[in-house]
């Protein structure tokens, strides 16, 4: 399967993270799976945005989830982060300062 890395794709085609955005996405995401916070993740391409989902359990909704919404680049910011009830907890330009919200000491998980 081909992967579109261009930030619009074409007529019909899907939006998909690129291999250094999914690095990082990979690396804060083993992090938090070894210090017991996260237990698995999803990943989708759609025709707008791709989203990585964050679980605490396989069977449950997601508790966060990490969108790349090409469209809004020039606006908003491509990338947002959103939390389980679908409130927007961070909005940005760049990864890395999205990311930034998970950040050791600024989060914690509440049971």
């Amino acid at each position: 399967m081909a992967l579109d890395s261009h930030p619009t794709a074409p007529v019909g085609g899907v939006i998909f993270f690129e291999r250094r955005e999914l690095d990082q996405l990979m690396r804060l995401y083993g992090r938090m799976v070894a210090a017991g916070e996260w237990r698995d993740y999803g990943i989708a391409g759609l025709s707008d945005r791709a989203v990585f989902s964050i679980f605490r359990h396989a069977a449950e909704a997601p508790l966060y989830r990490v969108e790349k919404h090409p469209a809004l680049a020039r606006k908003q910011g491509a990338w947002a982060v959103f939390g389980q009830g679908g409130q927007i907890l961070k909005r940005g330009h760049e990864l890395p300062l999205v990311l930034r919200l998970f950040e050791k000491g600024k989060f914690s998980v509440v049971d």
